[in-house]
């Protein structure tokens, strides 16, 4: 067990050898610090990394009752975490507890190291993600969510800082005795939970996803006067894979995401049939993981800010984002993906976020233990979620409108449905009623031939039912199919490119819309394969195209 954990503090604070401290000399300066000096602190944009020579730093938590330590840097060992990368504000205070000799190197030139030296990458990015890890974990944040177990915003809220990989830490108001004293000490009446408590800083009152990432501080200043070489719209695979590929390859990129990072993947509690992972992966992992990789590459990227128009007719593109800001660029790779659709049936609206959810995460998961669960739906993400919800769920309800799953779901899921004693496959058959007060309580269907109605006391009925493009904000500037989904490429017909008056003598791109320098990539492209390889394909291809237009 010893041995173990020291594995694990290796892998998460690795110490650097006298060769690769070497390698990093040249990128940045020594500088001396006295004990008790403070190196940085919560809240701070940080800007770069300190390697430790000599002496020793703590790493700890503050609270509003004192500190609680997270870690202490022996010689060899470095600073930072996930948020450096994006230029963030710091979660922690680094405080140095001896006299110590420091490397101290800025932002922009761990960036350079983390483009050209591999295994320097390699040691850095792998610890500073499993430090954000912990640092979720733990509950580690200068952020707490106080909030009820029956609130649609507590859940959003949550949903939305774990996607966007924010640590904080909450509290139920519902089953925590010792709550009332600290809504006390930020003069909070219970009625306005959920709420944010941040350390010396206003507090939240159930705010937008907006609000919040303003108030975190987790987005870029975009400058409207820039203009940017490619903006991506939407931080799905897609969107990330373009980030990613587009950054590396020294383009200024911009991405702007509606909510948080992983698009439909992200709710994806496993996917197992993505290349290189036999064991399978979280969508929130591996969005996270590209998240990070974008970030690594220079990519500015931007949650919860919707884009509201697209203006395309002239470069450079203008896209209008809710917040009434603008982002100029002379490519867009639109990758905003789709959503699904709800059956018909009343009271969907009223429970969404508090019994009816539309992505089976482990935050649902924990709201589903020893109880009975329905599914709506037929494909791979319904497939998963079944799977991963029955080890927990007192029983799975698995309600389909067709004849059976072999026409639109992986054949592994099926194996596995099928071998699950827990989970039911209900074939023509649709949520007819939902019933609850403060919640959902009780889930009625109908079996479409026989007319049967079946009532259950069903604590979470989970909508994954097809999917509509999220095409609303384009406004008329491009081509899209009968079902609302972006043409691009073949699919473009001489009659389509002539409606778009098509100014080009060669043909559209691959991947390219009726307007020249507008591509379309994964879920949101009409004939696309709805599978994230395909998504992460389209993404990383689409990169090529937009260097071709760039030089035209």
């Amino acid at each position: 067990m010893e041995q173990r954990l020291r594995d694990q503090r290796d892998a998460i604070f690795p110490k650097l050898g006298t060769a690769l401290i070497e390698r990093l000399e040249r990128f940045g300066r020594r500088r001396h610090a006295k004990a008790g000096e403070i190196l940085f602190d919560v809240g701070e944009t940080t800007n770069g990394i300190f390697v430790l020579l000599s002496g020793q730093i703590e790493a700890v938590s503050p609270t509003h009752v004192g500190e609680t330590i997270i870690t202490t840097h022996e010689p060899g060992e470095f600073t930072g975490e996930v948020a450096m990368l994006a230029g963030q504000r710091t979660m922690v205070r680094g405080r140095a507890t001896r006299d110590s000799e420091l490397l101290e190197i800025d932002r922009a030139s761990l960036r350079r190291i983390l483009e050209t030296d591999a295994e320097i990458n390699e040691i850095i990015l792998r610890a500073f993600l499993q430090r954000r890890a912990q640092l979720i974990a733990r509950g580690v944040s200068d952020v707490i969510l106080v909030g009820a177990t029956h609130s649609a915003d507590t859940l959003r809220l949550k949903e939305f800082m774990t996607r966007a990989g924010h640590p904080f830490a909450y509290i139920d108001a519902e089953n925590d005795k010792g709550v009332q004293e600290l809504l006390d000490h930020f003069e909070v009446r219970v009625d306005e939970i959920p709420v944010l408590l941040r350390d010396k800083q206003p507090v939240l009152r159930n705010p937008s996803n907006a609000e919040l990432a303003l108030a975190l501080g987790l987005n870029p200043v975009l400058k409207e006067s820039a203009v940017h070489d490619l903006v991506v719209v939407g931080a799905g695979p897609a969107g990330l894979a373009a980030a990613v590929y587009a950054a590396s390859e020294g383009l200024d990129v911009v991405v702007v995401e509606g909510e948080a990072p992983g698009g439909q993947a992200g709710s994806s509690s496993r996917i197992e049939n993505y290349l290189g992972f036999p064991n399978g992966i979280s969508g929130q992992e591996l969005t996270t993981r590209a998240f990070a990789q974008a970030q690594k590459f220079g990519a500015q990227l931007a949650v919860a800010a919707r884009a509201k128009k697209l203006e395309c007719g002239r470069k450079p593109f203008t896209i209008r984002l809710a917040d009434g800001s603008r982002v100029h660029s002379r490519s867009v790779i639109i990758a905003t993906g789709a959503t699904y659709r709800k059956p018909d049936c009343k009271r969907i609206a009223e429970f969404v976020g508090n019994g009816v959810y539309y992505g089976a995460t482990h935050v649902e998961a924990q709201l589903c233990k020893g109880e009975e669960v329905a599914i709506v739906g037929a494909g791979n993400s319904a497939g998963q979620a079944a799977v991963f919800l029955a080890p927990q769920a007192k029983h799975v309800h698995m309600l389909v409108r067709g004849e059976g799953l072999v026409d639109s779901m992986s054949r592994y899921l099926i194996a596995r449905i099928e071998s699950s004693p827990n989970i039911t496959l209900r074939t023509r058959t649709q949520v007819d009623e939902i019933e609850g007060r403060e919640c959902l309580e009780r889930v009625s269907w109908r079996h479409a031939d026989t007319r049967l109605r079946e009532t259950r006391d069903v604590r979470a009925l989970f909508l994954m039912t097809g999917a509509r493009p999220n095409t609303e904000w384009l406004d008329g500037c491009l081509a899209l199919d009968e079902k609302g989904f972006v043409k691009t490429g073949v699919e473009l017909e001489p009659q389509a490119l002539a409606t778009a008056q098509w100014p080009l003598t060669r043909a559209p791109y691959p991947l390219e819309t009726s307007v020249p320098g507008i591509f379309a990539v994964g879920d949101v492209r009409s004939g696309s394969v709805k599978r994230v390889a395909s998504a992460v394909g389209e993404g990383s291809v689409a990169v090529q195209f937009v260097h071709s237009v760039l030089a035209e």
